[in-house]
């Protein structure tokens, strides 16, 4: 086992085009989002482990050795990245207090922590003492993906302390990127940590955190490498919404007007084609005003498409109608019916139509960021490399 002290970062995601399409077999472009959760783990001597998440308030420590008799007889059975070890996890869910089916986010995270923990050092000669911090910019329950930001950090974290995969960082370096095989590790077990939250996830989230970008497709998932970097303001409309209810009644409306809706399913899935050939030109060619009026379109095009499918809100529209008042192009991202979305901006939009449209929405009771997506996914820094203000955060927990 590695000593001593490292740094994660992971990001969270966004949908750029595709949703609800993509449940009927269409591409989406799923998009990393520079809202990043951080990790800070430390080895110590204490004989404790301990977790630290300030931003749910939420604060644990366990003796190592009562950890160590939650593995007995389970070694074999639940150091495998590819399954849940049910029996492992029923043990946990008694020793944490986490109930079946339970919704609070604090013993849910727990519970994962404590999971891939255990699993990850269970063929070591004995668990090590360590504490563990995160703290995160992404909000939760806004599907920004939060809690596969939080698993991903773990994972890497971990199988990182553990020496399953490379610590990467010289002295010299302020950060680095894993290698494919690591990453695809990494994936796999924040994978096994989103179905402990969420029960039955698709594994986008947790692979756009890992990788960055990604094209999703009848349940392939692709990474992306080839995507530029693009401003976003992206606004929290803070309308609860249900996503099965809404993925329901999409499916309905193709039911009831299969002729009317099928093409429109096609056009997302071309929307969402296009979308990938204009970022690799961007990439490979230099971005041009004319592709971020192709961007714009498109975002336009899509959010008409979302509305046919019954899965706008007025809140939403507000966004829209807001941003478009400044010339700017806006889209619902993920379920819709309220939730979050997506404006895309420029490089020479101007910084005084950001202001006004942010404050005119936060007038409206919504909550804005202005970030970008198209960022890396999952990388460990050295502590030079951290925002000053996620540094003081990390290293007081």
């Amino acid at each position: 086992m590695r000593a001593g002290e490292s740094f994660v970062s992971a990001p969270g995601k966004s949908i750029l085009h595709g949703e609800h399409a993509v449940v009927h077999g269409k591409v989406a472009l799923a998009v990393s989002l520079n809202l990043r959760t951080y990790l800070r783990l430390v080895s110590t001597s204490s004989g404790e482990v301990c977790i630290s998440l300030p931003n749910i308030h939420t604060f644990r420590s366990w003796d190592v050795a009562a950890l160590q008799s939650l593995l007995s007889g389970r070694k074999a059975a639940c150091g495998s990245s590819e399954e849940l070890d049910l029996e492992l996890l029923e043990r946990l869910r008694e020793f944490a207090g986490v109930t079946e089916g339970s919704t609070d986010s604090g013993g849910l995270a727990v519970l994962a922590f404590l999971y891939i923990f255990l699993a990850v050092f269970a063929g070591a000669e004995a668990l090590p003492s360590l504490r563990v911090c995160l703290w995160s910019e992404l909000p939760t329950g806004a599907g920004l993906g939060s809690s596969a930001a939080y698993t991903v950090c773990l994972s890497a974290a971990l199988l990182s302390t553990k020496g399953t995969i490379s610590s990467l960082l010289t002295q010299q370096q302020e950060t680095a990127r894993w290698s494919d095989k690591d990453l695809d590790l990494i994936n796999k077990w924040a994978f096994l940590g989103e179905k402990i939250i969420h029960g039955n996830p698709s594994g986008v989230d947790n692979a756009v955190s890992t990788w960055g970008v990604l094209r999703y497709h009848a349940g392939k998932i692709t990474p992306l490498s080839r995507v530029p970097l693009l401003r976003i303001l992206l606004t929290n409309t803070k309308v609860p919404r249900s996503t099965k209810l809404l993925v329901s009644g999409v499916k309905d409306k193709i039911n009831k007007f299969p002729s009317i809706m099928a093409p429109v399913l096609e056009s997302v899935d071309a929307v969402s084609r296009t979308c990938e050939l204009t970022l690799e030109e961007m990439t490979t060619e230099g971005a041009s005003a004319q592709h971020y009026d192709i961007l714009e379109e498109l975002m336009d095009i899509n959010q008409h498409h979302l509305n046919v499918m019954g899965v706008g809100h007025p809140a939403l529209d507000t966004l829209c109608r807001v941003t478009l008042a400044r010339g700017l192009h806006s889209k619902l991202t993920g379920a819709g019916g309220g939730g979050c979305g997506i404006t895309l901006l420029r490089p020479e939009t101007p910084t005084w139509a950001v202001q006004e449209a942010g404050q005119e929405l936060r007038e409206a009771g919504f909550e804005c960021w202005e970030t970008s997506i198209g960022g890396p996914g999952v990388l460990p820094h050295s502590p030079s490399s951290l925002p000053q203000g996620v540094l003081d955060v990390l290293t007081s927990c």
